[in-house]
């Protein structure tokens, strides 16, 4: 009993403190901005059966649940996030962006996107760039 008494006061003040509003979009959403040398780097891993089938399961257990299981931004996080995704399974998305740009962000990341660094070898994230340009096929 003694001990609500003490405990009560503490937990009003802090509900009167004032919150932070947090924002959300501009932490999910940050600006894209890839090094122009690595925008320029073609692909040097041919897509074959093997990696793609590697590509899908990463794809599956690190990327589905944002991304969507088809590549149409419909992913589960994306609502409870706060997250704006792109449609990779429409043509447009992607058609200006070069296969190194797709590499680098896979590799390192955006926003609130863990990269692949130091889970993934170089050649799996290019193997993965292959899978992600399939959606729009």
């Amino acid at each position: 009993m003694i001990k609500a008494l003490f405990a009560t006061p503490a937990l009003f003040l802090l509900a009167l403190l004032p919150q932070t509003p947090s924002a959300p979009d501009a932490a999910a959403n940050p600006p894209l901005v890839i090094p122009a040398a690595a925008a320029a780097v073609p692909n040097p891993v041919k897509s074959t059966p093997e990696n793609q089938a590697f590509a899908k399961k990463v794809y599956g257990y690190d990327c589905a649940m944002c991304h969507g299981p088809k590549g149409d931004g419909k992913g589960e996080m994306v609502d409870s996030m706060k997250l704006t995704m792109k449609d990779f399974s429409n043509p447009a998305t992607l058609s200006g962006r070069t296969d190194g740009e797709l590499f680098w962000v896979i590799k390192n990341g955006v926003g609130q996107m863990p990269g692949e660094t130091g889970r993934q070898t170089d050649a799996q994230i290019w193997a993965m760039v292959h899978y992600v340009r399939g959606f729009s096929k």
